[in-house]
């Protein structure tokens, strides 16, 4: 579920997406010089809207020259210390170094790896055990598309997930304060206002590969994600076939529209699991409070019960929303802790508040 201000949302979930052309598209022009890249970043300062247009030129043409320090603190600068920019530009740099590494397996690997990932994907949706699992939510908004994050605030909150009833969301704490103790289970969460989200358990990825979401898959380009060889594949899903919904407006008059989506995948290419899902809506209509919904899920493995399955680490889901004639974002940045098996208390911990680094270690 999504919530924000005056609008909360649901959804099987949502994240941002930046749409990469085939590896051959890349080669048609020259890769960008030092000198080209540094005036793409100085106009970052003057328009942060501008940080989507520079990334998309940093992935279609690529970088020609050594990524320095003074580079990458020079970008760190103007763009805020931005992950997705800072991710980009070492996906170039590795692209660079190592050409051939980053070419487009046979179409024959690429069907192949994508068959197994949907069966392992699942098998292991229908495999889940029940669990209980801690969610920090970090909260911000920012005025039109600038992305210039404000912080709201940081929820605690406990989710327990049993294959029967899906998943309960209990509000835990607001800030590091204890919530109310007659906060009902069920509901406390969309209660606390702002954003929220739901679904970002088995809901997603199940949706994503079952035959009745008709989803369509393409290869498009290969990465290393937490020092993992990925194929990263573009798909979409039509708004006929999607099971996909955000919900605005106040609980008593909430208003609801099921949108198409379409995103990109990463799929470890020799454990055929899924690493990352990028997920934007479409086919929202125009009169609709939420004008935009995006997300990026990571997933690594955790232990429950002394086994290992494969759930979210960290999550970030961003909306736009219309407020008469202006427009704001919300982004809510989700870390993952301490998956038990259901049953298990969920406790508030002094670090709960502590940064965690931006890329989880991979634990195969």
């Amino acid at each position: 579920m999504i919530k924000s201000g005056v609008h909360f949302l649901r959804a099987c979930v949502l994240t941002t997406l930046i749409v990469q052309l085939p590896a051959f598209a890349r080669q048609i022009e020259k890769p960008l010089t030092s000198q080209e890249l540094v005036r793409l970043v100085y106009q970052l300062s003057a328009r942060s809207a501008k940080k989507e247009d520079v990334i998309s030129e940093i992935r279609r043409r690529g970088i020609g020259f050594p990524l320095t320090g003074g580079i990458r603190s020079l970008v760190a600068s103007k763009s805020g210390s931005d992950a997705d920019l800072r991710r980009t530009l070492e996906e170039a740099e590795r692209r660079r170094v190592n050409p051939a590494e980053s070419t487009l397996p046979p179409e024959a690997e690429g069907e192949e790896v994508l068959r197994r990932a949907r069966e392992s994907a699942l098998a292991a949706a229908d495999e889940m055990p029940d669990f209980v699992v801690k969610q920090i939510i970090k909260r911000s908004f920012a005025r039109g598309s600038t992305k210039n994050w404000r912080s709201s605030d940081q929820l605690t909150v406990a989710v327990s997930y049993r294959g029967g009833t899906g998943e309960q969301y209990k509000l835990l704490a607001v800030n590091g304060l204890p919530a109310a103790a007659q906060s009902s289970e069920n509901n406390s969460y969309e209660q606390v206002g702002g954003t929220s989200s739901t679904g970002e358990y088995v809901s997603m990825m199940k949706s994503l590969f079952d035959a009745s979401s008709q989803s369509k898959f393409k290869m498009t380009d290969t990465d290393l994600l937490r020092e993992r060889r990925t194929i990263v594949y573009e798909f979409e899903v039509k708004k006929e076939n999607s099971q996909q919904m955000i919900k605005a407006g106040s609980a008593a008059s909430a208003q609801s529209v099921v949108t198409g989506y379409r995103g990109r995948l990463w799929l470890d290419r020799e454990n055929y699991r899924v690493l990352r899902i990028e997920n934007i809506s479409t086919d929202i209509p125009a009169d609709f409070p939420v004008t935009a919904a995006s997300s990026r899920i990571d997933y690594d493995w955790v232990m429950i019960a002394e086994q290992k399955y494969l759930l979210p680490v960290r999550a970030e889901i961003v909306l736009t929303s219309g407020l008469g004639e202006r427009e704001y974002q919300s982004r809510n940045e989700i870390r993952f802790r301490n998956y038990q098996k259901y049953g298990s208390e969920v406790k508030i911990l002094e670090d709960d508040g502590a940064d965690l680094p931006e890329e989880i270690p991979n634990n195969p």
